[in-house]
């Protein structure tokens, strides 16, 4: 079975099985430019969780840049998710901080509730990878992380679509890069092959 038929398997995005075309895992994985498509993938083939929350924080952090110096909750969302990884937060903590974080991004205008909404988003990846919670929710919730960074980082450019796009694609490929130094290529070619042992 290839890769392609495996993402369809999997109930891959349109976009990405098209992407992927006749690549393999290792060939998709070194060139994907999104971070969105790569957190969902590693959640799917249910990557080390911690891996994968300590990811989307990194992924989400750099739309913190865009939240209002007062909000806190954002922050304190991911501080917390990476200490459940650290082992020194409990999943009640997790919860608490990502309801939180999610309250801020309801309240919050445009760049700033992506922010928050991205911080809420790698929170929310914690409590349901680390409570072994339906794989499917973890996927989206870290791609969330990084796609909703994205639009963060992106929307202060957005005098033009163009630009808009041109900014949110960056973002995307700068999440992909994060992403590929802290989740190593053979860590997703082993999982991946469990997966479909």
């Amino acid at each position: 079975m290839n890769f392609r038929k495996q993402l369809i398997d999997m109930d891959a995005c349109a976009g990405a099985v098209e992407w992927v075309d006749t690549q393999t895992i290792e060939q998709a994985w070194t060139a994907c430019e999104r971070g969105d498509w790569m957190l969902w993938l590693g959640s799917r083939i249910a990557i080390d969780c911690k891996l994968l929350v300590l990811a989307a924080c990194a992924c989400a952090e750099p739309a913190l840049a865009f939240v209002p110096v007062h909000e806190n909750r954002p922050r304190r969302a991911i501080e917390v998710a990476r200490a459940w990884c650290a082992g020194t937060a409990t999943l009640s903590d997790v919860r608490a901080v990502a309801a939180f974080a999610a309250a801020s991004a309801s309240a919050a205008a445009s760049d700033a509730a992506f922010a928050a909404s991205a911080a809420a988003a790698a929170s929310d990846a914690a409590f349901a990878a680390s409570a072994a919670a339906a794989s499917a929710y973890a996927a989206y919730a870290s791609a969330y992380a990084a796609a909703d960074a994205a639009y963060a980082a992106s929307a202060s450019a957005s005098a033009t679509y163009a630009s808009y796009a041109s900014a949110y694609a960056e973002s995307l490929r700068t999440s992909a890069a994060t992403i590929r130094a802290m989740i190593p290529l053979a860590a997703i070619v082993e999982a991946f092959d469990r997966r479909f042992a």
